[in-house]
């Protein structure tokens, strides 16, 4: 299944797309790798949506991505005893370790880490933001604010800390629960983390994944951006979740903290996914605003990894239509003029390697010489990572003999990751590779590419040659 396109998709599994039959339209409408969203899914019906998955897979022979995206730490008030209170501006409103009903003084609040850590003029922002309220005096007990705006609070609203780090990590007793059945399965690619703070924050998972899965940090906290070189380090991936972003920070803001973070994670060589309400008006109409068109391609003309559908995949009346869509948008702007030049002038410069001036030199040979693709040996997914980092012209073709290193780069820019077994000599390096460009429909006998690997061949990370390969006329071999 080729695809015409660079970028990736990600959809989102729910209620609307959970049974076989749908997931395989959702793939062959152009998604990439799937979304659990732990928030929702039960440790059952996880297990049964990845074995889905799999099924799909090996019926459409192509390595499908999957990623488990933890649930958090969800921040609540406790109830009130008429459910709903109303408070005016510039009034006092204290939250406590009371646990009694609220009124229009006061709340309890649950969360003993929160009364320990919000300092005298920390924001506390309820329910995505509609009541804003400011911290006047803390004593580790007791919050008391001065509501600055909105006009009413209710049960269980979620409450967001844009100014205060919590002494907590991310990870809470259900993500703990929700991370090892996802371990157990032993299926699942990515793992994204919500919330995430501080580069600390992935010190625990780190430890309890052991490789077993790449971590994507999902940044949707103002603390986040603050060390965000330091995240991206540590990170295998990233996701501009822009929702709960977009609540913690002014929102006008957001357009250019998603470039800021495209191109941080361009220059590191790490995946970045764009995030939330792409296509929200998807949910329950069959075409996209302009509005939401606009947004979609301009984070394919950044240059992002890849883009992600929530709701409108998972819960939406037209999941199909909505792959579709997105998939058409993205062919759409990666054939316009002005894409080239919008995706190069943002290139990182290669690091002092020889793996990265191999990646270097087989983009700029296969630009120069319009070859047909480049062809990557990659058992880690290094090689992958470093060949996609070039953002070149011409489409990357990742061979790994490792089924998981394949899944795990179907959500790299331009990368198609075929499953191929490692190859003992160079002569079947080569002729491996003519063969494989010509059945996956990338070239033809006659046809130029460039083949980049390590010798010793099957050593991971050593890539260190070149070949350029005419592909023979019977399309096995080259020369």
């Amino acid at each position: 299944m080729k695809r015409n396109r660079k970028v990736k998709i990600l959809a989102t599994l729910g209620p609307a797309s959970s049974d076989e039959a749908m997931i395989r339209k959702l793939h062959e409408a152009g998604a990439d790798l799937f979304r659990i969203n732990m928030s929702h899914a039960s440790h059952d019906l996880m297990r049964t949506l990845v074995q889905r998955i799999r099924n799909v897979e090996a019926a459409c022979g192509r390595p499908i991505g999957i990623l488990a995206d933890l649930q958090g730490p969800k921040l609540r008030v406790g109830k009130f005893a008429d459910t709903t209170v109303e408070l005016k501006p510039g009034q006092t409103f204290t939250l406590d370790n009371k646990e009694e009903p609220g009124d229009a003084t006061r709340v309890f609040l649950p969360h003993p880490e929160i009364l320990e850590s919000v300092k005298p003029g920390d924001r506390l922002l309820i329910d995505d933001g509609k009541l804003h309220l400011k911290a006047v005096k803390c004593d580790g007990k007791s919050i008391v604010t001065e509501v600055v705006s909105g006009t009413k609070i209710s049960d269980r609203k979620g409450v967001s800390l844009p100014d205060t780090i919590l002494a907590t990590g991310v990870l809470t007793d259900k993500d703990r629960a929700d991370l090892d059945a996802v371990l157990a399965v032993n299926d699942v690619d990515w793992v994204a983390l919500s919330f995430i703070q501080r580069p600390e924050d992935l010190a625990e998972v780190r430890k309890i994944a052991k490789g077993r899965v790449g971590l994507m940090s999902k940044i949707e906290k103002p603390q986040a951006i603050e060390r965000i070189d330091e995240i991206i380090e540590l990170s295998d991936a990233l996701m501009v979740a822009r929702g709960d972003l977009g609540v913690e920070m002014p929102l006008e803001r957001v357009p250019g903290i998603q470039k800021q973070l495209i191109r941080a994670c361009r220059r590191e060589g790490k995946p970045v996914v764009v995030a939330t309400q792409m296509l929200e008006s998807m949910i329950t109409a069959p075409v996209p605003t302009r509005a939401e068109v606009s947004d979609v391609a301009t984070a394919v003309f950044e240059g992002a990894d890849a883009i992600m559908l929530s709701a409108e995949s998972a819960s939406g009346q037209y999941p199909v239509e909505a792959v579709a869509t997105m998939a058409s948008i993205a062919e759409t702007v990666e054939r316009e003029p002005h894409y080239p030049g919008i995706i190069y002038a943002q290139r990182a410069q290669p690091e002092a390697t020889g793996a990265d001036a191999i990646s270097l030199a087989a983009r700029q040979i296969a630009e120069t010489l319009r070859l047909q693709a480049i062809v990557c040996y990659t058992s880690s997914g290094n090689t992958g990572l470093r060949a996609s980092r070039e953002r070149p012209e011409v489409p990357i073709i990742a061979l790994s003999p490792v089924i998981q290193t394949a899944r795990r780069l179907s959500v790299v820019w331009g990368l198609h990751c075929v499953v191929s077994s490692e190859p003992t000599d160079l002569d079947e390096m080569v002729n491996g590779a003519c063969r494989i460009v010509v059945e996956e429909g990338f070239g033809k006998p006659g046809d130029r590419i460039i083949i980049s690997a390590g010798v010793p061949l099957g050593t991971p990370g050593s890539t260190n040659m070149l070949r350029i390969a005419y592909i023979g006329s019977d399309g096995q071999t080259g020369i």
